[in-house]
Order: structure tokens, then C-alpha cells, then sequence
């Protein structure tokens, strides 16, 4: 009966200590300001990625807003975002990806700005995007210990998140624009070599064990000219190597998918991965 006893007492730390673990699990999901890496979160950051190059072209040479103007009403927008986003303290899929959006589109114009404007090459914006990348990633590592996705959960992280962000667009931006027009390989070629690329460090994640965190930045900083190659595949004129559909029609096409996804997320049930332990009558 003793023995008895103390396997009841057991059992019954031992369920307790696995539902405060569970709900912590939990909260921490709730507490995170950025959402999980699924296979929509992929899709949608691709979409968002040739919004921004689309949406940048159409502003500052449909529009003839010129750089400057175009910049400075996309970076307002971007702040207005951003501080919405930091109010929030959690993930909201709408102030999420309008962020991601706007961000798309500002390093966009910030890249085109360095070219066209201040005559930096893009041999150069990429080095220089680069290194400012690896900078902020080895800042951030150090002072946090952690790079990973699921950690988002403070204001001082997010903050570095959100720089890397915009960076890696930054980068991705230059690193597209000299494979498909410097170099002269082209638009569609361009979307293959990246597309190979990405592939590539999905077979390293999944068959070779690569580092989780090292491959979900990888794969961040590559979608980029990934999309921004299709962006202009699909927009530009047929006798620049594109399909001609213009910056408009490819815009508002994938803007609507875009928003589609993010309402079906929001409307989408929320799983409480509860055991049944967990579950009080």
C-alpha cells in the first residue's frame, strides 16, 4: 500500500509538471510576434517579395513619382506599419505581412536608389548589404543567443528581426538585379538558378541535417530574387526579356493572393495542441 502510494504521488507530479510544460509550450507560440514557418508562410513571403519589386517599378516609373518621392511616401508607410506592429506585442497575420509588404518594397526603392541615383554598382550594394547582414546577425547572436524564428517574443528582438528583414531584401534585391540584367543572364534563367538554390539548402535541411536556423535564413535572403526575377519575368516588356503583363496587372494579381492568404490565416481555427491531460472539466 506504501509502494502504491508513491507511485500515486508519482503519477501525479509527473502529470502536473507535463501540462505546466504544455501551456508554457503554448504561451510561448502566443507570446511570439512573428508566425510559424509553414508552407504559408513560404508562399506568401515569395508573393510579398514580387509585390515589392512590381509595386516599386509601378510607383516610381508608371506613376512617374520618381525615386526620391516614391521613397519617402513608401518609408512613412513602412513606420506607420512598423509601430502598429510593436502596439500589438503579438503576431496579427494583417499587421504582419503589411509590414512584410511595405518592407518589400522600400529596399527595393533603396537599392534602385543607390544604383540609379548615386551610381553604387550592384557588385557593390550587395558587399555592402552583405556585410551589414552578418553584422547585425553576429550583434544580434550576442546579445540575444538566439536567431531562431520561435523567439521573436520581445521588443529588442524584434527589432533586430526586423532589420535583418529589411537587409536580406536589400540583398536579395541587388544579388537578383545583377544575375538577371548585369550579367545578362535573364529573367527566367535568374528564377532557375535561385529556384535551384533554394532547393538545394531544403534537400541540406531535410536529408543532410543542416542547421535549422541557418537554413530558414538561407532560404529567407533567396526568395527574394527568386520572387523578384518571376516579378519581372512577368512584368517587363517582351523586348526586355519579360512577358509583358505590366507592373499593374502583376501587382494587383498577386496583392490579391497575398490578401486572400492573410484572411484565410486570420479566419483560420487556432489548434490548441492541448493533451488530453490538459483539458479541465
Amino acid at each position: 500500500m506504501l509502494k502504491l502510494g508513491y507511485a500515486n504521488i508519482i503519477t501525479y507530479y509527473v502529470i502536473h509538471f507535463c501540462r505546466k510544460l504544455r501551456r508554457t509550450n503554448i504561451m510561448v507560440k502566443i507570446l511570439n510576434r512573428v508566425p510559424e514557418v509553414t508552407i504559408y508562410f513560404w508562399i506568401i513571403k515569395i508573393l510579398a517579395t514580387t509585390v515589392g519589386e512590381t509595386a516599386a517599378d509601378f510607383l516610381s516609373v508608371t506613376l512617374n513619382l520618381g525615386l526620391s518621392i516614391t521613397s519617402y511616401i513608401m518609408s512613412g508607410f513602412l513606420l506607420i506599419a512598423l509601430l502598429n506592429q510593436f502596439r500589438l506585442k503579438r503576431y496579427v497575420p494583417l499587421s504582419y505581412w503589411l509590414v512584410v509588404v511595405l518592407i518589400s518594397i522600400v529596399s527595393t526603392l533603396i537599392t534602385d536608389k543607390l544604383v540609379d541615383d548615386f551610381g553604387v554598382s550592384l557588385i557593390i550594394t550587395t558587399i555592402i548589404f552583405s556585410c551589414v547582414l552578418v553584422a547585425v546577425f553576429t550583434f544580434w547572436y550576442f546579445s540575444e543567443k538566439i536567431l531562431a524564428m520561435h523567439s521573436i517574443n520581445t521588443a529588442k528582438r524584434e527589432i533586430f528581426y526586423w532589420v535583418a528583414i529589411l537587409l536580406t531584401f536589400a540583398l536579395g534585391t541587388s544579388t537578383g538585379d545583377f544575375l538577371a540584367e548585369t550579367s545578362g543572364l535573364g529573367y527566367a534563367q535568374s528564377a532557375l538558378v535561385f529556384g535551384a538554390a533554394i532547393a538545394i539548402i531544403v534537400s541540406s535541411y531535410f536529408y543532410l541535417k543542416m542547421n535549422a536556423v541557418l537554413a530558414f535564413w538561407l532560404a529567407y535572403i533567396l526568395t527574394r530574387p527568386f520572387g523578384a526575377s518571376i516579378g519581372d519575368l512577368l512584368s517587363q516588356p517582351t523586348k526586355n526579356g519579360g512577358f509583358g503583363y505590366g507592373t499593374v496587372g502583376t501587382s494587383m494579381l498577386f496583392l490579391c493572393i497575398i490578401i486572400s492568404l492573410v484572411i484565410y490565416l486570420s479566419l483560420k481555427p487556432k489548434k490548441s495542441g492541448l493533451l488530453p491531460i490538459d483539458r479541465e472539466d
